[in-house]
């Protein structure tokens, strides 16, 4: 929508007498408000909204190989990196909401040192009042929760680490 057909569009609710009218699309949301007659003037907002971008996936330090150089600092991320090395990292499919029970009254899906198998729920994530199950891809043993309950998860973040021995 250029600038000249948002001019169209203010100076047909101005003509029209409403008092506010909403456009909405992918691009562009717009808001005419009109009310202030007397004065002269009718007061317009529009607000722009930008296409929404993937984000960016998280980095997580211990995934990376350090780099040698010798010394402590060098030595502390290379044994965790050898460590998680051998865990498979579940990882979330969208953006939402993480929750480890089902709701609030009943118990966590799974708990650290429990052994799953491949299709079994780990967790709920919910997203635009939908809430996924999120199934284990692999059959194994819970190492690690990565995230807290009831914490916002971005796409690709990860969620569990499972020992598949």
């Amino acid at each position: 929508m250029d600038i000249k057909e948002i001019q169209s569009l203010i100076k047909f609710v101005a003509k029209s007498g409403a008092s506010e009218v909403k456009l909405e699309t992918d691009e562009i949301k717009i808001t005419i408000r009109t009310g202030a007659a007397d004065s002269g003037q009718e007061p317009t907002y529009v607000q722009h909204i930008p296409m929404q971008a993937a984000p960016a996936p998280q980095q997580v330090q211990m995934q990376q190989p350090a780099a040698g150089g010798g010394g402590q600092e060098a030595a502390a991320p290379k044994a965790e990196s050898d460590e998680s090395s051998k865990y498979i990292t579940i990882k979330s499919p969208i953006i939402g909401t993480f929750y480890r029970k089902p709701s609030p009254d009943k118990p966590a899906f799974v708990e650290v040192g429990d052994s799953i198998a491949k299709g079994d729920v780990l967790c709920v994530i919910e997203a635009m009042k939908l809430f996924n199950d999120i199934e284990s891809e692999v059959s194994g043993k819970v190492v690690k929760v990565l995230v807290d309950d009831s914490s916002p998860v971005e796409f690709d973040q990860p969620l569990f680490l499972i020992d598949p021995s």
